[in-house]
Parts: structure tokens; sequence; C-alpha cells
């Protein structure tokens, strides 16, 4: 693993445990009418993305791994490019179905030599 490859999961994980740490106990009712939550769940998405598309580029084989990164990284763009029009409802679905495994892949990969 190139030595940049760590810094940069362990950055997209520090946010994706952040997300998870901003939302437990959360519903989607409570994410929709809280402003200062969903700017901070989006930051952290964006962060996630921002770290692994840049991973993709000084460590492919490692960024391979990922099986969704290229889904990730395209979500960050519609988080930053797309931010007027950013559906609320999809970004909960994220965190409710696909946050977790992402939590798991990154903590696998960073726990590996």
């Amino acid at each position: 693993m190139h030595a940049d490859a760590r810094k940069l999961l362990w950055d997209a994980q520090a946010a994706a445990e952040r997300v998870a740490r901003f939302t437990i106990g959360k519903t989607f009712a409570e994410y929709n009418s809280d402003e200062f939550l969903r700017s901070a769940v989006e930051r952290q998405f964006e962060i996630i993305g921002e770290a692994l598309n840049q991973l993709k580029r000084v460590d492919p084989a490692t960024a391979a791994s990922i099986a969704e990164l290229p889904r990730i990284v395209s979500f960050r763009n519609i988080l930053i490019h797309g931010y007027a029009s950013v559906d609320n409802r999809l970004v909960w679905g994220v965190v409710e179905t696909q946050l977790g495994s992402l939590r798991t892949t990154l903590g696998l990969m960073l726990a590996s030599p």
C-alpha cells in the first residue's frame, strides 16, 4: 500500500465515523428538519468522496478493493456540484444502508499491514 493511501483511508474512515456519530439515534424527520445536521453529514460525505477519489489516483490497486468507490465519488460530486438539488432522502438512505459497510471495509483495510 502506498504511504499516502493509508492517510487517505484514515481520512475517509474518520469522516465515516463522524457521520455515524452525528446520526446515531436520529430519524429521517430529525435529519430533514435540522439544517446544521444535514450540512455536517453532507460535509463528511464530501470528505469521504474526495479522500477516495485521491486514493484512486495515488494507489489504484488499493482503491480497486473498495467495490463502491465509483458510486462514492459520484455521490461526492452530486453533493458538491449539485448542491442546490440534493435530495435529503437520498443522503439519509446512504446513511442507513451503505455507511455501515463502508465503515467496515475501511476499518479492515486500515487494520491490514
